[in-house]
């Protein structure tokens, strides 16, 4: 607190005199009996005065008038403390006045006394910059390892965050280089932290390149520096007690010249950084989107994070945090689209999964697609998440990377085949999408216009759940994509029932014969395939007049979908129940 704040300034004439300089009324006032111990509001004297101000000769000359009358005075003076706890030698260091402090030491001032926040001369002139101040500081033997602050930082923590090479130099020969603050972080870990680079190599150097600088800067270093003592550097490993690491911070904030420093000298980037879960350098660069960091971590982190079952793949990472870019380097460097089953720690089984219940955007978006065409599976989980009411766009983005084959082309293993840029979907994904599907018959007004137009075989639906549970309209429309004059017994009797309980309008055409033209694109389809009639070209290629394109294709039809919102009121299962597909 600034005394002066609350009282008006109550310094004595001599003190007045020793802040301006006036050095012939300084001596005046002295010889005249005026008390250099005088204190203002502020708890200062004139010695503190003009040791603040820088004022050497008057210094001198009340060093020299309270020598006279009693060396005991001149130890309480130069001792003295202001109401902040401040001596005049640590208003002079905090101020660069090194003529003074000489004055003060010979004087026989404490070098070391701390203030009422903890601070000390040295801690004072390493905050404040002065470089000149520290190396007549540390060649006198000033303390260099007392905690200061709140926070606990040495004076080596404080020159490495202010970036001051030269002084970190001359701290390191002297200094506890593994000192922790209440974070239980180093001078090394705040370098990383803070993208301090130059002290950050000084610091993992240290040792004979710290001592040829004290001696080279200051001669008689050797009385105060056992050479052979010196440490060989710090500690790159060094963790806080949350247990992160420097190659962890720096990877955080995007120091790439700290991470390269820490690679290079023997960081080890398979360290566990975290106590919830098992958390490396690799994942901070991946969430915060380091991409250069990212690829160099990349190279020296072991595979296990990528699929080991204790492990948490950087994807999932990346993906949670949108950072398309790191998505797209990792999966670029081998890294699987599937990673592990994190359903325990993280409540997803698959990046994929996690990329699907992210809030719609465009780097969620992005991520779906990388990940679908890095040949991403599709298991129920995901489908969960795509088929329902207010999700036929991510549906939609699926089908734009996978093609939905024939029944007769399903395939559970072997190479997957492409079509137009997209990957054929495997007998097992289109299981679970059959099996989501059909527990989701509520919403089915929203998922099967989609799928259908995606080349879905409409018979693959026709199940009894589905005929029982589906609202009428949609019904109808999916009963518009087959023959429904010979449907299975047990489908019809379902449809029967529904009619008499009027839970079913059914169009009229459906009490007749389907028409010859129907007849003839269900042949054509069952021909062609669903898939390739509905989504490909093909049927530009068949020798019938181009009218009949949209015919062939379902166009009429599926212009006609459904596309309403689920009725509340109607059918409704609760929770997801896995149904058998035949």
């Amino acid at each position: 607190m600034d005394f002066t704040e609350c009282y008006s300034d109550s310094v004595s004439g001599l003190s007045s005199a020793a802040r301006s300089g006036s050095r012939k009324r300084l001596r005046r006032l002295l010889r005249t009996g005026c008390s250099p111990e005088t204190r203002d509001n502020r708890g200062w004297t004139a010695l503190h005065e003009a040791a603040a101000a820088g004022r050497q000769d008057c210094v001198r000359d009340i060093l020299s008038a309270v020598r006279a009358r009693s060396s005991r005075r001149l130890s309480v003076l130069v001792n003295s403390l202001t109401h902040e706890g401040e001596s005049a030698f640590y208003l002079a260091a905090q101020r660069g006045h090194l003529d003074v402090l000489r004055l003060l030491l010979d004087a026989g001032t404490d070098m070391n006394q701390l203030t009422n926040d903890l601070s000390c001369p040295l801690y004072a002139a390493v905050d404040s910059g002065h470089q000149a101040v520290v190396d007549f500081l540390v060649r006198e033997g000033a303390e260099v390892n007392r905690v200061h602050t709140a926070s606990c930082w040495t004076c080596l923590h404080q020159a490495v965050y202010k970036g001051l090479g030269d002084m970190v130099r001359v701290l390191v020969g002297v200094s506890d280089l593994e000192a922790v603050d209440d974070h239980r972080m180093s001078p090394l870990f705040v370098a990383a932290q803070y993208g301090r680079t130059e002290c950050l190599e000084i610091l993992v150097d240290a040792g004979g390149t710290a001592a040829f600088f004290l001696m080279s800067s200051c001669p008689d270093v050797s009385s105060v520096l056992n050479v052979s003592s010196v440490s060989s550097g710090a500690d790159v490993n060094s963790q806080a007690a949350d247990l992160a690491s420097p190659l962890l911070i720096a990877s955080q904030e995007g120091h790439r010249a700290c991470v390269d420093v820490l690679l290079d000298h023997g960081a080890d980037p398979n360290t566990v950084c975290s106590l919830e879960w098992p958390q490396l350098a690799v994942h901070s660069a991946a969430q915060f989107g380091h991409v250069g960091i990212l690829r160099r971590l990349v190279a020296v982190t072991d595979r296990h994070c990528d699929r080991g079952e204790d492990m948490v793949s950087p994807l999932y990472v990346a993906v949670h945090s949108a950072q398309t870019l790191s998505v797209e380097t990792l999966l670029g460097d081998g890294f699987s689209p599937d990673a592990q089953d994190c359903t325990s720690s993280l409540g997803f089984s698959s990046p994929l999964s996690l990329a699907l219940s992210q809030p719609p955007s465009k780097p969620s978006r992005d991520s779906v697609s990388l990940l679908l065409a890095a040949g991403a599976r599709l298991t129920e989980e995901e489908w969960l998440r795509v088929v329902g009411p207010d999700k036929t766009e991510l549906l939609q983005l699926i089908l734009d990377h996978r093609w939905i084959p024939g029944p007769g082309a399903l395939s559970s293993d072997g190479p997957r085949t492409q079509r137009e840029g997209r990957t054929a979907l495997r007998l097992q994904e289109v299981r679970g999408l059959l099996c989501v599907a059909l527990d989701q018959v509520q919403s089915a007004a929203s998922w099967l216009p989609v799928l259908l137009e995606a080349g879905l075989e409409p018979s693959l639906l026709l199940q009894p759940h589905m005929l029982d549970q589906a609202d009428s309209e949609v019904l109808n429309f999916l009963l518009e994509f087959v023959n429904w004059s010979t449907l299975a017994p047990a489908l019809r009797r379902v449809l029967d029932r529904r009619r008499s309980e009027n839970t079913w309008r059914p169009r009229p055409h459906f009490d007749a014969v389907p028409r010859l033209s129907h007849l003839c694109r269900l042949q054509v389809r069952a021909t062609l395939g669903s898939d390739l009639l509905i989504r490909t070209s093909v049927v530009q290629q068949l020798h019938v007049p181009s009218p009949l394109h949209r015919f062939l294709r379902f166009r009429d039809v599926l212009e006609e979908a459904p596309c309403r919102p689920p009725d509340p009121d109607s059918h409704h299962t609760q929770g997801h129940e896995h149904r058998h597909v035949l």
